[in-house]
């Protein structure tokens, strides 16, 4: 099962923002073990060094840790995990909201279409 990619965006960082949303919907656990870089290429339908690029750019960025000869694993930072909680949620915000005034919806439209809309959760 391939992914599919977007041409915005390199394809590591696409299957960067994966791996991190997967950590936000805590799919992802502190110290879970990522899957290798061949298998991550195979699952994703891309080449191993992207992957390895994916993988050290998380880890530039301390969302994982490598361990040598064991694998790479999701950070157990507590720390570093909320506040990529709250950066996460802070980007989709950003987004609905240029979303609404791409729309030429008001603040009070957007309010009103998120109580609305949001009553379904």
């Amino acid at each position: 099962m391939t992914e599919e990619y977007t041409a915005s965006k390199p394809i590591y960082v696409q299957i960067a923002d994966r791996i991190i949303r997967g950590i936000v919907r805590k799919e992802l656990n502190p110290g879970d073990k990522l899957p290798s870089v061949r298998e991550m290429a195979i699952q994703s339908g891309v080449n191993p060094n992207t992957i390895q690029r994916t993988y050290s750019e998380l880890e530039r960025m301390d969302i994982v840790e490598t361990r040598r000869g064991q694998g790479t694993f999701v950070t157990e930072n507590k720390e570093i995990l909320s506040v990529l909680n709250e950066k996460v949620q802070k980007e989709v915000v950003e987004q609905f909201i240029r979303n609404m005034k791409e729309l030429g919806l008001s603040k009070q439209q957007m309010i009103e279409s998120l109580e609305k809309y949001g009553k379904g959760e």
